[in-house]
């Protein structure tokens, strides 16, 4: 049988360290789920693992695309899948590691089945965003897929503010006459492997802690002079993130650095309560405090897949 361990948890709570661990344990490899790595131009913002992180274990989807690349959830649900076909030939333990829930779910679940849209379709839509803002998109989804709006408004109500999120939902609508939650709750197919998901987790206003000490250390390591570098490229969608998003806001004179710094630091707090939100609806998580001795964490695994 084959096991997939999955970690997850809020930014900045030590899954790198801890999936090294794991990985060192087990003689395996390790699948990155953190959409924000991918990207071969962002290192710093996005908390990638460094050289000597890197070198302890094989890793993949990190820094395997451009920003110039179209990259969604459905590609990097195929693209996991056929890698951990080939990873679980050399073992039947492989580790997977990420803070991006939905890519989480992808791989784990499957996702629903939406056909392609009309790249003309997908323009328009994104034009009335930028022309007239979410709340247009919210008023679009609201009339196309009610009860889908009110499903979201209920129970995850963040994603009304994600413009990625909204502009996907309301193009399908669009484009194929149905309503986006007439997609959903397909039969998914089958996996080749039992999961294992384990969560990491702290009090909010350590992690809070955790959080501020880390944009100072990016900072510290060169943030600034990344973004600069990618500010020509500010309106790709790779680049529609926290960290870089505030300091383009400097580079176009509307806030000063300091402010920019904070407005980081806030920003990435409410990224991190969004996730622990997804992540602890997580059916069958194994929740353990970040400074749990990794030996004990390893022992507890050990003991599943020996089972």
């Amino acid at each position: 049988m084959n096991y997939l361990i999955t970690i997850i948890g809020p930014t900045a709570i030590g899954k790198t360290s801890l999936s090294i661990a794991l990985a060192q344990h087990f003689g395996c490899e390790i699948i990155s789920c953190d959409s924000r790595q991918f990207y071969k131009e962002m290192t710093i913002g996005t908390a990638v693992p460094n050289v000597e992180e890197l070198a302890t274990t094989t890793h993949h989807f990190i820094q395997n695309k451009s920003i110039f690349e179209d990259y969604n959830v459905g590609d990097f649900e195929r693209d996991a899948m056929t890698k951990l076909d080939q990873l679980f030939i050399k073992n039947k333990v492989q580790i997977m590691v990420g803070g991006s829930g939905l890519y989480v779910d992808a791989v784990i679940n499957g996702l629903d089945y939406f056909p392609d849209i009309d790249t003309t379709i997908r323009g328009k839509v994104r034009a009335n965003y930028k022309e007239k803002g979410i709340a247009f998109l919210q008023q679009q989804l609201q009339e196309l897929d009610p009860k889908y709006f009110e499903k979201i408004k209920t129970e995850n109500p963040q994603t009304l503010e994600n413009p990625h999120r909204m502009m996907r939902f309301v193009e399908v609508c669009i484009g194929y006459g149905k309503p986006y939650s007439s997609f959903l709750n397909q039969q998914k197919k089958e996996r080749n492997f039992t999961p294992i998901i384990i969560g990491l987790e702290t009090e909010r206003n350590l992690m809070y802690d955790r959080i501020n000490l880390r944009v100072d250390n990016m900072m510290r390591d060169g943030l600034l002079e990344e973004a600069k570098n990618l500010f020509p490229n500010k309106e790709l969608n790779a680049l529609q993130t926290v960290g870089y998003r505030e300091l383009f806001e400097y580079f176009d004179e509307i806030i000063c650095l300091d402010f920019a710094i904070e407005e980081i630091k806030k920003n990435t707090r409410r990224f991190a309560k969004r996730q622990m939100t997804w992540f602890k609806r997580t059916e069958n998580a194994i929740w353990y405090d970040y400074l749990t001795n990794r030996k004990e964490i390893i022992a507890d695994l050990q003991s599943i897949i020996d089972k």
